[in-house]
């Protein structure tokens, strides 16, 4: 969603405060990240609504992390932070992720940091917002594509963000975590005397290359 904003000598700003307000409530669910969900015959797909209880899903991400360092945040901030919290999606070699971040970490924004590098991240990215394009910001339920200065000011300040830095000298940022969580290798298992007369195992796939077509 692209917010278009009218010129504030033209009309009074309650109006736009209040309309960008409830831009950041609505659809809080997008702020909760998706779900990773494996259907019966395998196939993996992604939705940002819970499944049924007998289907197999995960989260992409976890907010512990990020909930342990919003614990450390003065009362104020800490309420804003939960209210509406800032997640930002990034990739490598985006500099536009650089000015946003830059943005976010001189106005004090606790944030958390998502990292879209491989198929899996770019396929639950467009999922989230329809669109591959870095970086993408979320402000509550509010959906930002794309860096604007501006524009992400004045999200901010509707939600209530001081504009300069109340974060705490012990304040340590949750570091970046990719959007799908990596699964770990599986351990290897010891071999046995029979083992011999098997199928030697599948050769390893080579690791996924990061994918083409994501925008800055």
């Amino acid at each position: 969603m692209t917010a278009t904003f009218p010129r504030a000598a033209s009309r009074s700003p309650i109006p736009l405060m209040l309309g960008l307000l409830c831009a950041l409530a609505a659809s809080s669910a997008l702020a909760q990240g998706v779900y990773r969900i494996v259907g019966p015959d395998g196939r993996v797909t992604y939705s940002d609504q819970p499944p049924p209880a007998n289907v197999e899903a995960k989260p992409v991400s976890s907010a512990s992390s990020t909930a342990s360092a919003n614990a450390q945040l003065p009362f104020e901030l800490r309420q804003v932070a939960g209210r509406y919290p800032v997640t930002f999606y990034t990739g490598k070699d985006c500099a536009p992720c650089n000015s946003g971040r830059n943005l976010l970490n001189a106005r004090g924004i606790p944030y958390s940091e998502k990292t879209v590098d491989t198929n899996e991240d770019v396929e639950a990215l467009k999922r989230l917002s329809g669109e591959t394009s870095l970086p993408f910001i979320t402000i509550g339920g509010q959906q930002i594509k794309g860096y604007s200065d501006a524009q992400w000011t004045q999200y901010l300040d509707a939600a209530g963000y001081p504009k300069q830095s109340a974060l705490p000298p012990n304040y340590r940022r949750p570091a970046a975590s990719p959007l799908v969580a990596v699964k770990p290798a599986p351990a290897a298992r010891p071999a046995t005397p029979g083992d011999a007369s098997r199928e030697p195992a599948a050769p390893a796939e080579p690791s996924v290359t990061p994918p083409a077509g994501i925008r800055f």
